[in-house]
């Protein structure tokens, strides 16, 4: 696959992409970059489509100045209408979900794969103790005076503990690495969350009172060894809300990860959900 970059408006984005045939765009979850995808995309390549895999703007080597997701999915929107023509199926995990999501409601996204995410303002709406217990880290990062990036800051490594060189590839886990340690990235991941609690909800609650919603046919992936069953319950009940369009679930026997954990299952449920 082809690594490049693109200017648009407000951001510089990195990007990966290969094959022929439907677009399909991976959007990374925090704290990786978009090499979390590494055996993921050559699957679908091979399975007829065309793989777009960027860089979260802020994250890795993408650059943004606003880390809403309205402002993130403008960038990315931009990259797929100058670079692939606008038709695609976006696909988001953890925080890539929210970009998703938007990229839906907000630029036409013609289908739509949201994984191991619910709606910010469905998950701050139902805030009980055992979500703030789980998620406190959601609510430490929202903090205005930068407490989070400067004490990530001191010891990134020790803070971001759960990559495995072996599930990402060496190569992938020193891109994650150079990421992770470089205290811009830091701060742009954090403002991503900080954005969560304000702009992002407001925004989404906008959405929902006007009746903007996902027009699109969806499919709500989660991980099976993760906890956004026991948080949310059924996260399919919860999208219904948010989604006007054909819907569906399924389960990925993984943990967070999942790309990493069980790439071939992730494609087959991609795959088989763009050819519906």
């Amino acid at each position: 696959m082809k690594l490049e970059w693109a200017d648009v408006p407000g951001a510089r984005l990195r990007y990966r992409w290969g094959g022929s045939g439907p677009v399909v765009l991976l959007l990374h979850g925090h704290p990786r970059t978009h090499t979390t995808w590494w055996r993921v995309a050559p699957l679908l390549v091979e399975a007829g489509f065309t793989v777009v895999c960027p860089d979260l703007p802020g994250y890795g080597e993408s650059r943004i100045g606003s880390y809403s997701k309205t402002a993130m999915a403008g960038a990315v929107a931009e990259l797929m209408e100058e670079r692939f023509g606008g038709a695609y199926c976006a696909v988001g995990h953890d925080r890539g979900s929210y970009v998703a999501h938007r990229l839906a409601v907000s630029h036409g996204a013609e289908r739509l794969v949201v994984l191991d995410g619910v709606p910010v303002a469905h998950a701050l709406g139902t805030c009980d103790a055992k979500f703030a217990a789980a998620y406190w880290h959601w609510f430490f990062f929202a903090q205005e005076e930068k407490r989070a990036e400067e004490w990530i800051s001191r010891d990134p490594l020790a803070w971001y503990r759960n990559a495995d060189p072996a599930a990402m590839g060496s190569e992938n886990y020193a891109d994650w690495r150079r990421a992770v340690t470089n205290p811009e990235v830091v701060a742009a991941m954090v403002g991503d969350y900080r954005c969560g609690p304000s702009v992002d909800r407001a925004d989404e609650e906008a959405d929902f009172a006007a009746g903007r919603l996902a027009g699109c046919p969806t499919l709500v992936g989660w991980s099976a060894h993760d906890d956004l069953e026991e948080l949310h319950g059924d996260p399919v009940a919860v999208w219904r809300s948010w989604v006007t369009g054909p819907l569906r679930g399924v389960k990925i026997d993984s943990g967070h990860h999942m790309a990493e954990d069980a790439p071939e299952e992730l494609a087959d449920a991609i795959a088989g959900f763009m050819r519906e």
